[in-house]
């Protein structure tokens, strides 16, 4: 099976390295600091050959041009930023396919914290790379795109199926429960994982990877489809909520 190996960089930035033991191939899901990632791989005995870029931003593109130098990887990332991101080999867009060894993974456009952001989902293993486009119990800042887009982005990572480990970049997660508490506050399901979340980080403890299942009962940002969610924040249809939700986290 592969193995994923997570550890903290940055302020609250979390790096990946997706390991196959029969080809020997190693993935580094984004390069946040290139000297983490290149320790965290030695300490693991393991040689990064692919960097996965998930968008252009510089806490998860800065380290391709370190690590590419030291190990001769090749860099994969979305088509949609090849002029914002050094190094690139193969560029990719939605409904492309690459391989860690044997293992498949599909490229899925999730534009809207970034126009050309997109997520590896490695159907076989249950688990996706969403980089900053989903979090636990919220979704990333729209800088570049719109509300229809970012509504689209979402969406196809809630058919993804349930089971799937969502593997996202950043450790937001107690500052999202407090929104997701104001957006949501009848939800039993948001209230539980809430609860797990604060035990979870008073242990020291990550609280991603999460599930697809999870987040759909809990996560606003994917519930903006349900009628309840729309008659409390007073908009006709999904993309209109999915607005006034992300407006409103912006100034919460």
């Amino acid at each position: 099976m592969l193995e994923v190996h997570q550890f903290p960089c940055l302020s609250d930035n979390y790096g990946f390295l997706l390991h196959d033991p029969v080809s020997g191939e190693t993935a580094c899901i984004d390069t946040p600091d290139a000297a983490v990632c290149l320790h965290e791989a030695a300490g693991k005995c393991w040689q990064i050959s692919q960097i996965w870029n998930t968008h252009w931003h510089p806490d998860h593109a800065g380290g391709n041009e370190a690590i590419k130098a030291a190990t001769g990887c090749k860099v994969v990332a979305p088509a949609a930023e090849a002029d914002r991101i050094a190094g690139i080999d193969t560029a990719v867009k939605q409904g492309d396919i690459i391989r860690l060894g044997d293992w498949e993974a599909h490229v899925i456009d999730v534009g809207g914290h970034t126009l050309g952001h997109v997520a590896y989902h490695l159907p076989a293993a249950d688990l996706a790379f969403v980089g900053d486009s989903l979090f636990a119990l919220g979704c990333g800042r729209m800088f570049e795109g719109t509300a229809p887009q970012f509504w689209a982005s979402l969406s196809r990572l809630k058919a993804l199926p349930p089971e799937t480990m969502i593997y996202c970049a950043h450790e937001y997660t107690e500052s999202n429960a407090r929104f997701a508490l104001h957006a949501d506050p009848d939800n039993k399901a948001l209230q539980n994982y809430v609860g797990r979340v604060r035990s979870t980080r008073e242990q020291g403890l990550p609280t991603v990877p999460t599930s697809i299942a999870r987040e759909l009962a809990s996560n606003p940002f994917l519930r903006t489809d349900d009628p309840a969610m729309q008659a409390r924040w007073g908009n006709g249809d999904a993309t209109a909520t999915f607005a006034a939700l992300r407006a409103a986290k912006d100034s919460f």
